[in-house]
């Protein structure tokens, strides 16, 4: 799943917390609400038409996600490309339960839909890429968060040390978890969602800890680049 466009060191934290604070205007987010609220309309007019009941729940999950960040978001101020990324992650949650693939390409059991692709047989499911790169992107915003806490209170930059990332990290598996709780009460309340079975939780949650890895990682390295060359 590519990003928008941007340089690495616009994408992951730099040393510099002003541009962090500064609020972003109404005309730069205007694009993503309107990118955002797009694909949220036509996948509830989808899912309406074709009577699916498991994510007209989603979306409605999702609208409270939105205000969650949107909360967030004015006590503590995302990245635009943090929020481009997790509206990316939505397109691609939605793209998943809702965009029809040929049933001859389904490898096992489930529905004829993105979500039960493999990408890699035996090897690589699009499900399993999507929750390695929400939730790496989750742990970039829980770092993100946590240096501005403790930067805001020690009134100097925040190092990523093997002990915060750890945490951010933790804090992204956390809520990896959380996802797989929603889910869970999908399968309870909604007959013949395509969630899967105890296997399937299972590599979610292994790819929900690649992705976190792969984020704190990511974070690491950068910061090393920038002490390099400020």
């Amino acid at each position: 799943m590519s990003l928008p466009s941007a340089s690495v060191r616009t994408i992951f934290p730099s040393m510099s917390q002003s541009r962090e604070h500064m609020p972003h205007s109404q005309a730069s987010l205007r694009p993503l609400a309107i990118f955002t609220g797009g694909y949220l309309m036509m996948a509830f007019v989808s899912a309406f038409v074709r009577g699916n009941r498991e994510f007209v729940f989603y979306i409605i999950t999702m609208l409270i996600l939105i205000a969650v960040v949107l909360l967030i978001h004015r006590r503590m101020p995302l990245k635009l490309s943090q929020l481009w990324a997790l509206s990316i992650w939505g397109l691609a949650h939605m793209a998943g339960g809702l965009w029809p693939i040929p049933s001859d390409w389904l490898i096992g059991d489930g529905q004829p839909v993105l979500y039960s692709l493999w990408l890699i047989p035996s090897w690589l499911k699009y499900d399993q890429l999507i929750h390695a790169y929400g939730f790496g992107i989750t742990t970039w915003i829980c770092w993100h968060g946590l240096r501005q806490h403790l930067a805001s209170r020690s009134k100097s930059p925040v190092f990523p040390s093997y002990g915060l990332l750890t945490l951010a990290a933790a804090s992204g598996m956390g809520f990896g978890a959380l996802n797989e709780v929603i889910e869970f009460i999908a399968v309870l309340t909604i007959p013949h969602t395509n969630v899967g079975g105890y296997i399937n939780t299972g590599w979610d949650l292994v790819f929900n800890l690649l992705g976190a890895l792969t984020a704190a990682a990511a974070i690491r390295w950068h910061h090393a680049r920038v002490r390099q060359n400020p």
